[in-house]
Parts: structure tokens; C-alpha cells; sequence
């Protein structure tokens, strides 16, 4: 990793803005060319050539071990494991930051793969990530623009806000004889404008002031996000302002139904407050009613008759990407790799109390099967039933690494004689012998050939098999000899 001291230091918030891939890089050299003041560049790549052309002052070859310094060759995968490899050197390089920005093209090898990991590495250290990416023309082909989709849908996961500009927005936007370089940069432009404003935000004080806990408001886990910055002259400069901030024809998405904006107004000394009301109230009505709205306005005497109106709006989604969860510990990333992630989940139901002194029987299953529970025999279970109730059964149904199933009720198998009197004392009725097996057995199957019961009878208790008992119910076997 290579070190510039950068002469200029933001004493406000720390913003460090990582490019990762050879498209992040030439964004990170426009900006640098660009003059962008207050924040610290780091471009990312395992193309060594590429790398040594980069204007960053913090440089980050990645995955050398493992490509050898000639690039990802294109494939996602590569710049993935290129960047698990240097996690330790890209943590170091964001430690200490409030807030990053990550960028890059997405649809190629060291852009795709390694910006996820970019950003899993800055929230882990606490850090509000916002990533700012384009995806590939169409004419580069199906394959890439499903690798840059791919990309987006796993940077989703590890971003608090996600800025998507198309690379075909800009054919709408350039005249035929633009050059290529110049094409891109005016999507530059977005990262460029969108960073500089909130640099200035936090940085430069004004006369309703906003700070960094407000952009972190508006933007922590607040999902797809619009970034826009609109500039305006003349006498209608604040609404033509507002009206390009809040709709980029480079951008996927506007301010209809956010439901956090903040907005910053910037203009010389002669912005009057009646044009400031009515150009905020024309972004206010393109949000969500309900929405949280963070305003602040500030006096730049060098901007003339100019007027510059920055608005980031989030919360467009029901479900905005996940938050932040604590980083996990090396050894558990590696007992994951090793064994896997897996749950058993155990649980016991209690099945109605039988009313008839039927004997019950569950028909055979086998836990072993995908879908299927097993029975737990009573004398397992927490609680067994009534000695002189044995109509109550409880049974457990267990799961492991199976769907859930409901027990389907057994039908009971009558008994020829289910109790029988015992001794002296008919009114306690006996047991029936449930160690002897039934006879007559025949399974019952359903429309699927599956077994759901049995149908059989119990024999006849012996009666010198009945326990003989006092008038008082008292077993003989249990009376003192005299």
C-alpha cells in the first residue's frame, strides 16, 4: 500500500472516497482533476499497470498473491477473492473514516467482485457507506450487464444507500459528436457533485446549518437513494434549481415517495426567502407526505447571480437494504467455510385428551424421510398420562433439518375389551395389555399409497391375568403378611 500525505485535511467529518476496478479509478482520477477538496482518494485494483496511473493518494493492490498483478480477467469471482485476500490492508485504509464512498463499473471482474467486499469491510468498522456505480451500455453485451446486476443485487447487501446511474442515460443526454471521455465525464459529474456537496455541508458553515449527524439521518440503511444537485440563474433560479435536482435524466430514480430529503440551498446574498419557500415546497410536494425533511441554506458570495440546490432523498422502498450488524469473529467465518450453517428446531404438541376408552395407535412413519415427523413415545415425553386415564396420550413431534408437519390425527383401534373389572372392585377399570400386539392388522392407505393408520383389535385380557384387589382397591401383592 502506497501513502500520500494529503496537505489538505478536513477537520470536520472524515470522507474517503474508494474507487475499486478500472472504472472506479478513472472516476477517482476525474475528481482529483476536478479539484474535489476535503476528502481522501483511494483507488483499488489488481491490475498493477492500472494502479501505478492512478492520481489517489492511497493505493491498494489487491489480491496479488492470487492474480499476480495482471487483473480479474473480467470475472467477478476473481475480484472478489482479490479483495478477501487484502482485507486487512483495505480495513487499515478506512479506519477512521465517517463516512465512504465507494464507486465503480460495475459488469467487469475487480469493480463487481471486490466493491461488496469494499463496503462489508467499512460497515463492519462502523462507517456510513454510500455506493455510487454505473451499469455497462447495452452494447457491451448480455453477459456483462448480468454480472453488473448480480454486483448491484450483492452491493445492496453491504451499502446504507445505493446511487445507480445507466451508462444508456447518457446517449440521451450528449450530443452526436461526443467523445467518449467526455460522456463519461458528465456521469462523473453525479459522484463529483454529490460528494462535493455534502463535503460542504458538513464542512462549511451557513445560516441555517446542517452537519454530518443530519446526512447520516437521512442516509443510514435508507436503501436506493437519489442524489442531485441543481443549478440555476436568472429570475426563476431557485425553481429551475430545484426542478433539476430532483429529476437527473442520469439517474434510475427521483423524489416521489421519499420519505427523508434533505435539502441545502447555496446563492449569493440576494436569495430572497420567498423564493426559497417556494422552491423547497416544489421538492417537498414530490416526496412522500409524511416525509423527513432536514433543510438548510447558506450565502457563497462567489457564486454571482448563480444558485446551487443540493437534494438527497432516501426511503423510496418498503424495505430498505439491512442494517448494520457487528462484525463477526474470524473464527466463525471459518467454521461456517468448513462446516456450514445449519438449525434444528424441536418441538412438542399436545394432542386432545380421548373421551372413549379406545385404544389409540399411531400409524408407522419414518423421521427419516424429507417432510415426515416421527413420533415420540409417551414414556419420552415431559409428561406422561393419567394411570387411570390411559385414553389421555401426549405425544412429541420432532424435526431435524425437515419442514414443518402437522401430526395427522390417528384413528384408534377399537378393543374387544378394552378394560376389564379388576378383583373384587369393578369400578377401577384394568389397562388393556398394549405389549400384545393386535390382530386382524390391516393398514389403511390414502389416494397417495401412504399408510395413515391400522385397523386391528387387541385380545381379551386374561382374567387370571387382573390384578385381585381389596375393597378398598388395594392391589393383594401390596398388603403387609401377617
Amino acid at each position: 500500500m502506497i501513502e500520500f500525505q494529503n496537505e489538505e485535511q478536513n477537520t470536520f467529518a472524515s470522507i474517503k472516497v474508494v474507487g475499486c476496478g478500472g472504472g472506479g479509478n478513472n472516476a477517482v482520477n476525474r475528481m482529483v482533476d476536478a479539484g474535489l477538496r476535503g476528502v481522501e482518494f483511494i483507488s483499488v485494483n489488481t491490475d498493477r499497470q492500472a494502479l501505478s496511473q492512478t492520481n489517489a493518494q492511497v493505493k491498494i493492490q489487491i489480491g496479488e498473491k492470487l492474480t499476480k498483478g495482471l487483473g480479474a480477467g473480467a470475472i467477478p469471482e476473481v475480484g472478489r477473492r482479490a479483495a478477501e485476500e487484502s482485507r486487512e490492508e483495505i480495513a487499515s485504509a478506512l479506519k477512521g473514516a465517517d463516512l465512504v464512498f465507494i464507486t465503480a463499473g460495475m459488469g467487469g471482474g475487480t469493480g463487481t467482485g471486490a466493491a461488496p467486499i469494499v463496503a462489508e469491510i467499512a460497515r463492519d468498522l462502523g462507517t456510513l457507506t454510500i455506493a455510487v456505480v454505473t451499469k455497462p451500455f447495452n452494447f457491451e453485451g448480455k453477459q456483462r450487464m448480468k454480472n453488473a446486476e448480480a454486483g448491484i443485487a450483492e452491493l445492496k447487501q453491504h451499502v446504507d444507500t445505493l446511487v445507480v446511474i445507466p451508462n444508456d442515460r447518457l446517449l440521451q443526454v450528449v450530443n452526436k459528436g461526443t467523445t467518449m471521455i467526455e460522456a463519461f465525464k458528465i456521469a462523473d459529474d453525479v459522484l463529483r457533485q454529490g460528494i462535493q456537496g455534502i463535503s460542504d455541508l458538513i464542512a462549511v458553515p451557513a445560516m441555517i446549518n446542517l452537519d454530518f449527524a443530519d446526512v447520516k439521518t437521512v442516509m443510514e440503511s435508507g436503501g436506493m437513494a437519489h442524489m442531485g444537485i441543481g443549478l440555476g440563474s436568472g429570475e426563476n433560479k431557485l425553481v429551475d434549481a430545484a426542478k433539476n435536482a430532483i429529476s437527473s435524466p442520469l439517474l434510475e430514480t427521483n423524489i416521489d415517495g421519499a420519505r427523508a430529503v434533505l435539502i441545502n440551498v447555496t446563492g449569493g446574498e440576494d436569495i430572497s426567502i420567498v423564493d426559497i419557500n417556494e422552491a423547497a415546497n416544489l421538492i417537498m410536494e414530490a416526496a412522500d407526505p409524511d416525509a423527513n425533511i432536514i433543510f438548510g441554506a447558506g450565502i457563497d458570495e462567489t457564486m454571482g447571480d448563480e444558485v446551487r440546490i443540493t437534494v438527497i432523498a432516501t426511503g423510496f422502498e418498503k424495505t430498505p437494504f439491512p442494517a448494520k450488524e457487528p462484525a463477526r469473529k474470524p473464527r466463525e467465518i471459518e467454521h461456517e467455510r468448513l462446516f456450514g450453517s445449519f438449525g434444528t428446531n424441536f418441538s412438542r404438541t399436545e394432542t386432545a385428551a380421548h373421551t372413549s376408552f379406545d385404544a389409540p395407535a399411531a400409524a408407522p412413519a419414518s423421521p427419516f424421510s424429507s417432510g415426515n415427523t416421527g413420533e415420540v413415545p409417551t414414556f419420552m415425553s415431559s409428561s406422561r398420562p393419567s394411570m387411570g386415564v390411559p385414553g389421555m396420550v401426549n405425544t412429541g413431534s420432532f424435526q431435524t433439518g425437515f419442514s414443518y408437519q402437522q401430526t395427522a390425527p390417528q384413528q384408534p383401534v377399537q378393543a374387544t375389551q378394552p378394560f376389564a373389572p379388576m378383583g373384587q372392585n369393578p369400578g377401577i377399570p384394568q389397562a388393556p395389555a398394549f405389549a400384545a400386539q393386535p390382530t386382524n392388522y390391516q393398514p389403511q392407505f390414502n389416494s397417495n399409497g401412504q399408510v395413515t393408520g391400522q385397523t386391528g383389535s387387541f385380545p381379551q385380557v386374561p382374567q387370571s391375568q387382573a390384578l385381585e384387589t381389596d375393597t378398598h382397591g388395594v392391589p393383594g401383592f401390596m398388603k403387609r403378611k401377617k
